[in-house]
């Protein structure tokens, strides 16, 4: 027992290094791509000069560092501990943009995180327990099964109509596009490093895996998937706030990971309906933050939207009406002007 305790507390600790390297993470790469973006084409308009700054690649280290913890904490730990601390990155990075990047995140859009944060740790606390393969060949037949080749078409039939037909339109308007394209192709290359793992892992136990083409076909999956996921999150993060891109970005790939992993190792079957009706509320609870996350953000844009004209163009002066005496009863003559910047005379 005494083990036991002290194994779920390495878990633990390790867990929340895990989301604070990764909280870290996101605002080191903002930073890096808001310094790219100076020197040359934006990472939101395919541009890929982040690769060439320090900082972007610290925040990618640090992000690799954190996904190592956090492998390393289900070692230790049950997932049902581990999994739903992954929350805490959104709070670290929303704490550092504040200070650090100065990206205010209004009521609204607090709330929405709440929510977010509830709904997903409710979804995972209520989550099944998955089955572990025992060979690589195993995780193949699930992967095989018409269940999941349906979620994978479905998924590679999503990101192709999000690519070619909205990203160019609605990419920098729509927080959405980004992100699907981002957490569809991430719960891919979960299910792709899981398989990997059990092949790492039966290969150090002496049965070797490498010889299944299996094996290969799994890792090329993921590193396809993996390179896009971080594409097009680097999009994302270049595009809207780190505010908005944190939250959502976790609840979708969050729930788009549980939802690939329960079809591919049928981690649903056998589960009791007060479990079922637990994660549908969760999901339900996800949806409202989401909601309340985009109400924010479409409100701060309405609201700069309404400026005539953006102030550093011109400038504003106020002229008051002084031919009555009672200047609060004839308001309505007063007016406001705005000189415009006029080209120096000849």
């Amino acid at each position: 027992m005494a083990m036991e305790v002290s194994d779920n507390a390495k878990g633990l600790a390790l867990a929340v290094s895990s989301s604070a390297f990764i909280g870290v993470s996101f605002i080191l790469k903002k930073i890096g791509l808001l310094r790219a973006a100076k020197c040359g084409a934006r990472a939101g308009g395919g541009g890929y000069t982040y690769l060439s700054e320090p900082l972007w690649w610290a925040g990618m280290i640090t992000m690799l560092l954190g996904e190592v913890a956090n492998f390393v904490a289900y070692i230790f730990a049950p997932a049902v501990l581990v999994t739903p601390l992954g929350a805490l990155s959104i709070i670290v990075s929303s704490v550092l943009a504040h200070f650090v990047l100065k990206e205010r995140l209004e009521k609204l859009g607090v709330l929405g995180c709440v929510l977010c944060i509830v709904g997903s740790v409710v979804v995972v606390m209520h989550a099944p327990e998955e089955h572990m393969p025992n060979s690589v060949v195993e995780i193949w037949n699930l992967a095989t099964q018409p269940g999941f080749l349906a979620y994978a078409m479905t998924t590679l039939l999503l990101v192709g109509t999000l690519v070619l037909f909205f990203e160019r339109r609605y990419g920098q308007t729509n927080i959405l596009i980004y992100l699907g394209i981002c957490s569809s192709m991430g719960s891919l290359t979960v299910v792709s490093i899981k398989a990997i793992g059990v092949a790492i892992k039966l290969t150090l136990d002496g049965v070797n895996q490498a010889a299944y083409p299996y094996t290969w076909f799994f890792l090329m999956v993921a590193i396809i998937c993996g390179v896009s996921q971080i594409n097009y999150l680097n999009k994302a993060l270049d595009t809207f706030n780190l505010a908005i891109v944190s939250p959502i970005y976790y609840v979708m790939f969050t729930t788009l990971t549980i939802l690939a992993s329960g079809i591919m190792f049928k981690d649903w079957a056998g589960q009791s309906l007060s479990s079922i009706a637990s994660e549908l509320c969760g999901l339900i609870t996800i949806l409202s933050g989401t909601i309340l996350l985009h109400t924010a953000e479409e409100g701060a844009n309405n609201s700069a939207a309404m400026l005539p004209w953006p102030l550093d163009k011109g400038s504003i002066s106020w002229c008051i009406s002084l031919s009555s005496d009672n200047l609060l009863k004839n308001v309505e003559e007063d007016y406001f002007t705005a000189v415009q910047n006029s080209p120096d005379p000849v």
